[in-house]
């Protein structure tokens, strides 16, 4: 598929131009005031992309923060929301909601299900999201191209809307994704061996999608890892026979060794686009240590069982149901009621629904990985514009 032919080579050209004169310029251990984050990703850095196209995430997601559902598959914020409020910045708008959004500052092209290669079936049958990586950088394109003219042409409310061109070059690019592009080989009952063997094509593939971003004017990238999959209930229940070999911590070894192994790919990805573009900053985020520890060390650090689900349905060991989510509902003598319930205390709880971390969970991660103890180059989200030299 070719991209999208709406793309306007004008103001592209514009933007990359912007790119030589408008970067952020910080001296060395200083703060860089990124003026606006763009996201991509799947439902882990989701904010509503998904409930805007395919029905809006039911109640008691958003309960603890928010205090109703506003597109996040969680029961409050995500590692997004927390980087967004460490920037100073609003919390990002999905692209795809067009009801009350304002892109000032950035915008989120993230949504639940995605992947990195296109799924050769439908989010009603596999779960999986047909907004793959590919049309989000094309998304991305559109916007740049659409909100430029908006703003230059039409001018008025829609400059309280949209960035400014120089926001462009001068913005903090994010990434998390490639979660569901290993499960869903997994799903399909495929081996470890047959998931390994496309890894390769996977960091192909995320390589020219944030080569195609750097072309359009992104300069600072912080891209997240995958984590510990082994660890996640939906994982477990989808394919027991991953789940019978486990570690000290209940983690899935065979599910956990193919995501370390797509992990260590990604980091030398990451470190060749680092030698390739030697104007840009990339910093690689091993968010998968942050995820482990919070799990091995649960009871430790206050939590309970992390590996029971806390908006789920059925009970046992996981209190995950497949066919029963997070605000699901049961036929009961004819009636339909509610039976995916969150539990008492999300704020004791690891894993929200199965699949996503609860914003207890998620405000522990982004702790771990903000101070940059946990990234490559070390450096803190803060100062992540700080192009690393003699790498």
């Amino acid at each position: 598929m070719a991209p999208p032919p709406y793309a306007a080579a004008v103001v592209v050209a514009t933007v990359a131009v912007l790119v030589l004169v408008s970067q952020v310029s910080v001296a060395a251990g200083a703060d860089c005031r990124f003026p606006a984050v763009f996201n991509f990703g799947d439902s882990n850095s989701d904010t509503g992309g998904l409930s805007a196209t395919f029905g809006a995430a039911p109640p008691p997601n958003g309960r603890t923060f928010f205090g109703m559902p506003v597109g996040r598959y969680c029961d409050g914020r995500l590692v997004i929301d927390f980087i967004a409020e460490s920037l100073g910045l609003p919390y990002l708008s999905a692209y795809l909601n067009s009801i009350g959004s304002n892109f000032t500052q950035g915008a989120n092209f993230a949504t639940a299900g995605s992947s990195i290669r296109r799924q050769n079936t439908s989010l009603f049958l596999s779960g999986f999201s047909p907004i793959s990586l590919d049309v989000q950088s094309w998304e991305f394109e559109q916007f740049i191209n659409r909100s430029q003219f908006v703003y230059n042409n039409k001018g008025g409310i829609y400059r309280e809307l949209l960035p400014k061109a120089e926001y462009f070059s001068q913005a903090l690019y994010t990434f998390d994704i490639g979660q569901n592009d290993i499960t869903t080989g997994f799903f399909i009952n495929m081996t470890s061996e047959q998931v390994i063997a496309y890894i390769p094509d996977l960091m192909e593939r995320l390589t020219n999608i944030i080569q195609n971003v750097y072309g359009l004017g992104g300069r600072y990238f912080w891209i997240h890892n995958t984590g510990p999959i082994g660890c996640l209930p939906y994982a477990m229940v989808h394919r027991p026979d991953l789940a019978v070999v486990k570690d000290g911590s209940g983690c899935s070894v065979a599910y956990n060794e193919v995501a370390q192994l797509f992990n260590q790919r990604l980091k030398e990805t990451v470190g060749r686009l680092r030698k390739t573009h030697a104007d840009a900053a990339f910093t690689y985020v091993d968010v998968y240590s942050a995820k482990y520890k919070l799990i091995s060390d649960a009871k430790k650090l206050g939590m309970d069982d992390p590996m029971l689900t806390c908006c789920g349905y059925g009970g046992g060991r996981y209190n995950f149901d497949d066919r029963v989510g997070c605000g699901g509902k049961v036929k009961v003598n004819g009636t339909w009621v509610v039976a995916g319930k969150s539990c008492d205390d999300p704020l004791k709880r690891v894993s929200w629904d199965g699949v996503h971390f609860t914003e207890a969970a998620n405000k522990f991660v982004f702790d771990q990985i903000a101070g940059g103890k946990l990234s490559d180059p070390p450096v803190p989200l803060r100062q992540a514009c700080q192009i690393s030299r003699g790498q």
